[in-house]
């Protein structure tokens, strides 16, 4: 059955647990592929150029931008951010899903653009006392780092009521469970079965 792909936005404040929950669907979904943003921060320690992100100074960052080369981006913690347009493109025509890394402003331009091709989740941590726990248990950060995510954490999840699905990541089981539950729904949805129409005429014999 041909359909058009879906894309699959996960946003959360930092540490809760967006990645892991990305990289179990993107594990276990054959169809499914990440988007690779384009970012001006520096690659950490084992990122590949390309792989993890296409790491670009500000300056191609905000050429990248005039061109209408990126389909969303944003600002976050001084760096930026931003959706490369022409592979995602491809592969929702080509009927291959896209799962989106981003925050709530690179969402909010992605469902503009799109809105009829995008599914959003929206992963919340139990509780504050156990995002910031997690934030420190990943070593990547230092305390006064640590003091701006939880700042920008709570500037995340102000904006949890812009999403389609909303999930508390309690449990990374039923939590990714729950996320491949809503990219199984989209793909079924009516609109994008392209081929559908073909099917039922035949289906009745009409």
């Amino acid at each position: 059955m041909k359909r058009r792909g879906v894309c699959l936005v996960i946003a959360a404040p930092p540490g809760a647990g967006k990645t892991s929950v990305s990289r179990a669907l993107l594990e276990s979904e054959a169809d499914l592929a990440l988007s690779v943003s384009v970012t001006t921060r520096a690659p950490r320690p084992g990122e590949v150029d390309g792989v993890h992100y296409h790491f670009r100074d500000m300056a191609e960052y905000h050429a990248m931008i005039a061109r209408g080369d990126l389909l969303e981006h944003a600002m976050f913690l001084g760096r930026g951010y931003g959706t490369p347009r022409a592979p995602v493109e491809a592969a929702l025509a080509e009927g291959r899903d896209v799962l989106f890394d981003i925050e709530w402003q690179g969402h909010r331009q992605l469902k503009t653009s799109m809105p009829a091709d995008v599914t959003s989740i929206f992963l919340l941590p139990p509780s504050m006392a156990e995002l910031e726990r997690r934030l420190q248990l990943r070593g990547q950060d230092g305390p006064e780092e640590i003091a701006k995510r939880m700042v920008a954490a709570r500037e995340e999840i102000a904006h949890w009521d812009e999403f389609d699905h909303v999930l508390i990541n309690q449990d990374f089981a039923a939590t990714v469970a729950a996320a491949r539950a809503v990219l199984h729904a989209a793909r079924s949805e009516r609109p994008r079965l392209s081929s559908m129409a073909g099917f039922i005429k035949g289906l009745l014999g009409a």
